[in-house]
């Protein structure tokens, strides 16, 4: 319920106001066993869907989209998964982190065979 909540107030907070919006579709499903569907789009371009089931630890997994037009006249959509594992949005408008350099692949590469032949490293990282 929390990330629902979540949700919403990104969207609530990225959409710009319209007074005169109205809604033009407006679908809910909820079967009482944790399984819920929703959608709405309103005429100013603020669209959601949600489709929910039960998490294997008492949480609601989601799957969704939302969009909404930025102040700049964007659309910007945003496509998430929320479970267990929290959060997880995916779009082309949230930055994303330039890749790491080749030389941290290989140091990342060595540790690993390392691990898998049994070297044990104490709590600052140094082999034991």
């Amino acid at each position: 319920m929390k990330v629902v909540l979540f949700a919403c107030l990104i969207a609530g907070a990225f959409a710009r106001p319209d007074g005169d919006a109205e809604v033009l579709l407006d679908e809910r499903e909820d079967q009482g066993d944790g399984n819920f569907r929703y959608t709405y789009e309103t005429s100013n371009g603020i669209f959601k869907e949600t489709v929910g089931t039960p998490g294997s630890e008492g949480q609601s997994n989601m799957v969704g989209s939302y969009r909404f037009t930025d102040p700049d006249g964007n659309v910007v959509e945003v496509r998430f998964t929320a479970d267990e594992n929290g959060f997880q949005p995916e779009s082309d408008a949230i930055p994303q982190p330039p890749p790491l350099p080749e030389f941290v692949h290989e140091l990342l590469a060595i540790a690993e065979q390392q691990r898998n032949s049994g070297v044990q490293f104490d709590d600052q990282g140094f082999p034991i």
